[in-house]
């Protein structure tokens, strides 16, 4: 199956919602190659840049996306094989 490479922005509004963000994000941890988060007084931002097919991320966005007081978008790529492609 042909990998991705792609981006998901998070935003916690409910910071009792950080441990089960923490615990899906450590359970995908093969797939993200960057995690960076940005903490405010009543809200945080996390970004996390991925590597992996769609049904590794679909699993790692569509888990976050459930949890309540957090809202996920992320954009995807497709990685393009040069030598193929000619």
């Amino acid at each position: 199956m042909e990998k991705r490479i792609g981006t998901a922005i998070i935003y916690v509004q409910d910071r009792a919602a950080a441990p089960q963000l923490n615990e899906i994000l450590s359970r995908h941890s093969e797939i993200i190659i960057c995690r960076q988060g940005f903490p405010r007084n009543n809200y945080s931002i996390i970004s996390v840049i991925f590597e992996g097919t769609t049904d590794q991320i679909g699993s790692l966005t569509g888990q976050l996306g459930r949890i309540v007081g957090i809202e996920v978008k992320s954009v995807l790529l497709k990685i393009k094989d040069n030598e193929n492609e000619k």
